[in-house]
């Protein structure tokens, strides 16, 4: 098994009661469903707190433009959500209020290049949540409680159910990688613990690459294939 960290539990906190005040504000907003709709049964919503084009229902998790976000019209609203956002600091790529309704489910997946290792990273700071939310991340059950902040490396399976009768509302936030948070990453696990592991190539791999290799016949490729027959 690899060394990768896949969750950390940080020391910051956040005021809960100013948190789901900020909250109530904006529950009755226009929520948009989540796009990946094959990817979830019951009801998966999502806010956009800052976006691209300050829209609130521009909700993708996948924008890596250079622009800076804009608050949108709902972040407007709420000032103490402002301030943990503002409190963070690192180049936001998207800050969304998930919510998961009750009795709703997020089918076991993989985010695409969404660890630390990856230079970007995924934070969670539940606001409302209950004891049987069961958020699964490489088949090991986390317990988030509201106003705590968490880093997930959600390259790993994961999922979640929420078997209670509350709905639970996070605030998600994808982020880029820089001193700050190195500082804040490595107060929890070392440097190590958040570099890729090389690629393990088995032997029948090589000797099929070998193969291709020699169809090339490049100065390149015959060292490739020098270097592997040695080490076969």
């Amino acid at each position: 098994m690899d060394a990768l960290i896949r969750h950390i539990k940080f020391e910051l906190s956040f005021d809960v009661s100013k948190l789901q005040n900020d909250l109530q504000k904006i529950l009755d907003n226009s929520w948009v469903k989540h796009y990946n709709k094959k990817g979830y049964d019951g009801s998966w919503t999502s806010i956009a707190l800052q976006s691209v084009n300050g829209k609130s229902d521009a909700i993708y998790a996948f924008d890596q433009s250079t622009n800076e976000l804009l608050p949108t019209e709902i972040l407007a609203q709420c000032p103490y959500f402002t301030h943990v956002i503002d409190s963070l600091l690192f180049k936001k790529t998207t800050v969304r209020l998930l919510k998961l309704s009750a009795g709703a489910v997020i089918k076991p997946h993989q985010d695409h290049c969404l660890g630390y290792e990856d230079g970007c990273f995924r934070m969670h700071i539940p606001i409302v949540t209950n004891p049987l939310v069961e958020f699964i991340l490489d088949n090991e059950r986390l317990h988030m409680n509201a106003g705590e902040c968490w880093y997930i490396d959600a390259n790993f399976t994961h999922s979640v159910a929420n078997k209670g009768t509350q709905d639970r509302i996070h605030l998600v936030i994808d982020g880029i990688r820089n001193d700050w948070t190195d500082a804040l990453f490595f107060a929890h696990a070392t440097a190590e613990e958040f570099i890729k592991p090389e690629p393990v190539i088995s032997k029948a791999q090589k000797l099929q690459i070998i193969e291709e290799l020699k169809k090339l016949n490049t100065p390149a490729a015959n060292a490739i294939i020098a270097q592997w027959q040695n080490e076969l």
